[in-house]
């Protein structure tokens, strides 16, 4: 059978009571599906909480819904906090803001740094691209999506991650490939530089803070493709271990 529909919201959802879903949401649910009185969907906050609803009434831009049942799903035990410099192509940042989020990231930080493209981050876009891809990829937890931030801020706010990396192409500076040193089971921090890469005062910069640098193959990767590496490698040697 069939999973339920999935939709998103944020506002409360109590046990048996009654919920009015956002316009775009009832637009879907009454004009798109054309699911009918009675019928059922789920809604998750985000934040782990998931309730089964049934529709109680409707109308062209409206439904309002009864919540019959409500499960807590835990958080996973760990988590990747991707740290990107963004590009000035907002098509590829966007894909990367898509992916990331299918593949289970908890935190993406937009990194501002000497050669970071002055892309404006277009925060209501931007989420709505996150709530879109953690639906169609069937979870309940919303990537955070922070204010950029400097280097040095980032390395105050993760000074007691367990994993520190920074992925960087300096080749007078010490690499470890990524599979020989990222541990499965436990948090990591990783920082993916702009087009153009970290400078040496950056990356020394981290150094300094606990960071070890990484490399990831021996092709000169676009900022996207190497998030993406670190985003599936990741997800993948920590599923197998779930």
């Amino acid at each position: 059978m069939a999973s339920l529909p999935l939709f998103f919201h944020e506002a409360p959802m109590p046990l048996h009571g009654k919920v009015s879903l956002d316009e775009d949401t009832a637009r879907h649910v009454v004009q798109v599906l054309r699911m009918q009185q009675g019928e059922n969907l789920r809604l998750t906050d985000g934040k782990g909480t998931v309730a089964t609803v049934s529709i109680s009434a409707t109308a062209k831009k409206k439904c309002e819904v009864t919540v019959d049942n409500i499960v807590f799903h835990e958080k996973p035990t760990v988590g990747l906090h991707l740290a990107v410099g963004f590009t000035k192509n907002t098509s590829r940042n966007e894909w990367l803001l898509e992916k990331a989020t299918e593949l289970g990231v908890r935190t993406i930080i937009p990194l501002s740094t000497a050669r970071t493209e002055k892309e404006r981050i277009r925060h209501d876009r931007w989420k709505g691209i996150l709530v879109s891809a953690m639906l169609q990829s069937q979870q309940y937890y919303l990537p955070e999506l922070t204010e950029p931030q400097p280097i040095k801020s980032l390395i105050d706010r993760y000074k007691d991650m367990p994993q520190k990396l920074i992925g960087h192409c300096i080749e007078d500076k010490e690499r470890i490939p990524l599979p020989k040193i990222l541990q499965a089971g436990s948090d990591a921090i990783i920082l993916i530089g702009p087009e153009g890469d970290f400078t040496a005062e950056e990356v020394t910069l981290c150094e300094q803070a606990g960071f070890s640098g990484i490399s990831l193959v021996s092709q000169r990767l676009r900022t996207e493709t190497a998030a993406m590496m670190v985003c599936a490698y990741f997800n993948t040697i920590n599923n197998e271990t779930a």
